[in-house]
């Protein structure tokens, strides 16, 4: 109510014209501070003006993002409160977090609107500073060098993170400490403890950077920032959520390089090569790719439209998120939020006339009705599926509701997989598996050697250093197909493929462990259950 009053105090006074003003943000920037009658009209209030302020010795004591947003400026500390100046003294939430965010309350000084505007321009290196140098100055976080203890603390894990090719950065607050874990190959590693004491300036440093409200920690958030490290920029998604001990903050790293644009480089045997490079050239019809989260679907779906992209062939994706950019592909990022969905998209798609499309996933019938259809008359289709193993993906899509007819006549190829993690080839040694081993892995003799990782430098200790994909092949052909038609489980539908030559998760994952690329430990984590 005071903010009207006073506005209505400025225009009956004649200090401002006579206009429907909404808040006192629109008034600041028009107040003439020459007018004596407008600083008498702030002490009126209750306010403390002040013309020019002396900055050259000050530090300022919150992020740049926030002063420039609230146009609140905590400047000086007094022990028991700080001075803040600002142009807008009603901006109340903002007020609330100042005060939160400096723990200490805010006496307010005002200033005219281009006096707060050049406070921002004197302190903006001081400030840029405060806010660390990432992605305010550009500079690489390799060579950084920061005083404050939290942007330090920051660089140093994003730089032990990206040298160790992580792809997640965990920050786990407890009662005493934050623990800090870093997923390598799939995999988390403990890589540091932050002491109790820096853990909020650490939280607030992340936040910051991702764009993100330092003064809401009941509700969870998500941001992105980029990260500049080695000459490269490293796209982040960043999710806060609120926990017991304070805010657990997760921050995916996405490195542009490390996606694979070839098929060769997917890791795939030499037999399974040459049946994936066929299904991929059919004209029309449905690959599936399948297998739970993180296990490289979309790196195998880019590889896949990316081997086949050329200037006659017009492909369009619809994804969720577009993690990379493709050159030469048209993608689309579905927005649920205002209805844009995945079978709303592939409509619009379909009218776009698409040569190939690939769907991020299948998550419904009405997206596996279109995506069939869309096969039917023409079209090449890649999308994925959440199941066990190929065979399962087919009898998915029928439970899902889609006729069986369709689903024969549709899907011509389902690739299941998982990551595996590569034995490190500085600290790579050999032994002779007993038979136990050789019958876990169903393999009946061998006489060769099989290899493990000691741990060394290279690998953080941990034997394994990258990753590759474990395969599981189904070419839909005329026998699977009628097997389909006739209703037949996937235990069945699998047991026809093996007989017909197809190597499951598991017998390809032998055959990577003869050949020295993994063990058997990696292999019979991923393929049980």
């Amino acid at each position: 109510m005071k903010e009207k009053e006073f506005i209505d105090y400025l225009v009956e006074t004649g200090i401002i014209p006579r206009e429907n003003y909404s808040s006192f943000r629109q008034v600041s920037g028009i107040l003439r501070w020459n007018d004596p009658r407008v600083e008498e009209a702030f002490r009126k209030f209750g306010f403390e003006t002040v013309r020019e302020v002396q900055s050259e010795n000050s530090r300022p004591l919150a992020p740049v993002s926030f002063i420039k947003k609230e146009r609140i400026a905590p400047l000086i500390d007094e022990g028991n409160y700080v001075i803040a100046y600002t142009d807008n003294p009603f901006n109340y939430e903002g007020i609330k977090k100042a005060e939160w965010l400096l723990g200490k309350p805010i006496v307010l000084k005002v200033v005219p609107y281009d006096e707060f505007n050049k406070l921002i321009t004197i302190e903006e290196e001081a400030l840029t500073e405060t806010e660390g140098s990432i992605e305010r100055t550009g500079e690489d976080i390799f060579s950084a060098e920061e005083e404050s203890p939290a942007v330090s603390i920051v660089n140093q894990i994003f730089a032990t993170a990206i040298r160790a090719r992580a792809s997640d950065i965990h920050f786990e607050p407890f009662k005493d400490y934050m623990r800090v874990r870093i997923r390598i190959d799939g995999v988390l590693k403990t890589v540091r403890t932050i002491p109790q004491k820096l853990i909020p300036s650490v939280t607030s440093r992340l936040k910051i950077m991702a764009n993100l409200d330092i003064a809401e920690k009941r509700l969870p958030q998500d941001g992105r920032m980029v990260v500049k490290a080695g000459g490269k920029e490293i796209d982040v998604r960043v999710s806060s959520l609120p926990t017991y001990f304070g805010e657990r903050i997760v921050l995916r790293l996405l490195v542009k390089e490390n996606i694979l644009y070839s098929t060769k480089d997917l890791g795939l045997l030499e037999e399974d090569y040459k049946k994936f490079e066929s299904l991929i050239r059919t004209p029309h019809g449905i690959i599936l790719v399948t297998g739970p989260t993180g296990s490289g679907k979309t790196t195998t779906l880019y590889a896949s439209i990316s081997e086949i992209n050329r200037e006659e062939i017009n492909i369009i994706t619809v994804e969720d998120p577009v993690e990379y950019q493709l050159d030469g592909i048209s993608q689309v990022q579905v927005k649920p939020d205002i209805g844009l969905n995945f079978a709303g998209a592939l409509r619009s798609i379909l009218r776009q006339d698409p040569d190939v499309i690939m769907i991020g996933e299948i998550r419904d019938v009405e997206t596996a009705e279109i995506a069939i259809q869309s096969a039917l008359t023409g079209h090449l289709v890649f999308s994925t599926l959440h199941t066990n193993d190929a065979a399962s993906s087919v009898t998915r899509l029928i439970e899902m509701g889609i006729e069986p007819f369709l689903v024969a006549s549709s899907v011509i190829g389902v690739v299941a997989q998982r990551l595996v993690r590569k034995i490190c080839p500085h600290c790579k040694y050999s032994y002779k598996p007993d038979k136990e081993e050789l019958k876990d892995l169903g393999i009946k003799s061998f006489d060769g050697v099989f290899f493990r990782g000691r741990g060394c430098d290279y690998c953080m200790g941990t034997g394994y250093l990258g990753r590759t994909a474990i395969y599981e092949i189904l070419v839909v052909d005329k026998l699977i197909r009628k097997l389909v038609l006739d209703g037949r489980d996937s235990d069945e539908i699998k047991e026809a493929a093996v007989n017909r030559g197809m190597k499951t998760l598991r017998m390809d994952g032998a055959e990577k462990v003869k050949l020295g690329i993994t063990t058997t430990e990696e292999v019979l984590r991923v393929t049980r259950g």
